[in-house]
């Protein structure tokens, strides 16, 4: 029995008088191996490394993009006229890019929120209650919350019906109400 496959390997003291081996667990205290199910996926060897070059592109650009961005918002006209560039954006898009993105970001955050909202069902909506998840009792089976008469018997784990939830919380506020 290899030892990826099964929860149990031969020991060096663990033969019968006839010299077969017998199994036993590699731990005593834990039934299970502890080991994995299946081996390890093998070497793939060498692995490509364009994910580095791409990274390295993306952080460079970035930078440079970004250095060229203050450049344009900082320094006088003057300046950017000698350096050859006759063309560029008006400088006010220096305010409202940076102020649009927080807008979008802002924006972002409150267009997730409200379709949480809008998705969320209505207390009236039996939706709020319970789904088609619900691990109800079979409608003509024995009801299993009598079984709790038998001293011995566990029942069967069911999600509890909202009628049956409301008689048995609201049942003690009924009789303080009726005086009893």
């Amino acid at each position: 029995m290899s030892a990826w496959s099964g929860d149990v390997v031969p020991g060096p003291h663990d033969e019968h008088e006839h010299g077969h081996q017998r199994d036993t667990p590699k731990d005593p205290t834990s039934p299970t191996s502890p080991l994995a199910h299946c081996p390890p996926d093998a070497w793939r060897g060498e692995h490509s490394r364009a994910p580095e070059f791409y990274g390295f592109v993306a952080w460079a650009s970035t930078s440079v993009f970004f250095v060229v961005y203050m450049l344009w918002a900082l320094l006088p006209d003057k300046v950017i006229v000698g350096i050859g560039v006759e063309w560029y954006p008006s400088r006010e898009w220096a305010i409202f890019v940076p102020a649009y993105t927080v807008v979008l970001v802002l924006l972002t955050y409150f267009v997730y929120f409200a379709l949480a909202l809008y998705n969320t069902p209505s207390f009236s909506d039996i939706k709020s209650i319970t789904d088609s998840r619900a691990h109800l009792p079979p409608p003509h089976a024995r009801n299993p919350y009598f079984k709790h008469a038998d001293p011995r018997a566990i029942p069967e784990h069911y999600d509890i019906p909202i009628g049956l939830v409301n008689r048995v919380v609201h049942e003690w506020d009924q009789e303080r109400q009726s005086g009893g």
